[in-house]
C-alpha cells in the first residue's frame, strides 16, 4: 500500500505566475505573464492564458496549481450564468469574487489557487478583488499576487497613481509584468492584459520582443 502524499508533495502544473489587477479612470486592467510550469523546474507550457472571463465584463486570473484554479473557475462561470438568468442582469463583480471566495473557502483543504477577479458592473463601475489562497476576499484599487510579485512590490508601491488614464494604466501593468518576468525564473513568456470598460472588454498580448527593457538588460 502507498503511503498517502499531501498536496503540497505533489509536484502538479503550477501556474508559478505574476498576476495583477488596476484600476483607472473608468475601466480596470487584468494582467499576466503566460509561463506555467512542473514542480517550478519544467516548463510545461510558454504561452498559457491565466485570465478567464467568468461573464461578460468580469475577469479573474489565477496562480497556484492550475487544475485546481480551471476547476474553480469552470464551477464560477457556471454559478455566474445561472445567477444572471435567476437576476435577469449580468452578475456584479463583488458577486462574482464571492463565488471564488465561497468556492475557495468550502475547499480550502485541498485547493493550491488563489484569485484576482477584475471587471465592470452598474452598480459600483470598475473593480479589483482578491481571493486569497484560503478564501480571503479583500477590495482594492490594485492587486498583484504570485511567486513573480515578491520582486515588485516596491515598484508597484512607488509608481501607482489613483485615477489613471488607460494608456497609465497599461503602461503600469506592463512595466510591473516585465519586471517581474526578468527576475521569476518561473513567471515567462508574453504578457496578457485584458482591458474592461463599460463599453467593451478588450484582450491585449504584448509579444516577448516588445516588453520594456531596463536597464540590467
Amino acid at each position: 500500500e502507498h503511503p498517502k502524499m499531501s498536496a503540497s508533495q505533489v509536484k502538479g502544473v503550477s501556474t508559478g505566475t505574476t498576476i495583477l489587477a488596476v484600476r483607472f479612470r473608468g475601466g480596470v486592467v487584468i494582467g499576466s505573464d503566460s509561463r506555467a510550469s512542473i514542480g517550478g523546474e519544467y516548463v510545461s507550457s510558454r504561452v498559457i492564458n491565466k485570465l478567464v472571463q467568468v461573464h461578460d465584463r468580469i475577469f479573474c486570473c489565477m496562480a497556484g496549481s492550475l487544475a485546481d484554479a480551471q476547476a474553480v473557475t469552470k464551477m464560477a462561470k457556471f454559478q455566474l450564468s445561472f445567477l444572471s438568468i435567476q437576476m435577469e442582469s449580468p452578475p456584479l463583480v463583488k458577486a462574482a469574487a464571492s463565488v471564488l471566495k465561497e468556492l475557495c473557502y468550502r475547499n480550502k483543504d485541498e485547493l493550491q489557487a488563489g484569485f484576482i477577479t477584475a471587471g465592470w458592473d452598474k452598480k459600483k463601475g470598475p473593480q479589483v478583488y482578491t481571493v486569497s489562497l484560503g478564501g480571503m476576499l479583500v477590495s482594492q484599487p490594485f492587486t498583484i499576487a504570485g511567486s513573480g510579485s515578491t520582486f515588485i512590490y516596491g515598484y508597484v508601491d512607488a509608481k501607482y497613481k489613483p485615477d489613471m488614464s488607460r494608456e497609465e494604466c497599461m503602461q503600469f501593468a506592463t512595466n510591473a509584468l516585465a519586471l517581474a518576468m526578468g527576475r521569476d525564473n518561473v513567471s515567462g513568456g508574453v504578457i496578457h492584459l485584458v482591458v474592461i470598460t463599460e463599453d467593451k472588454a478588450e484582450h491585449v498580448i504584448v509579444p516577448g520582443n516588445k516588453l520594456p527593457k531596463f536597464h540590467d538588460e
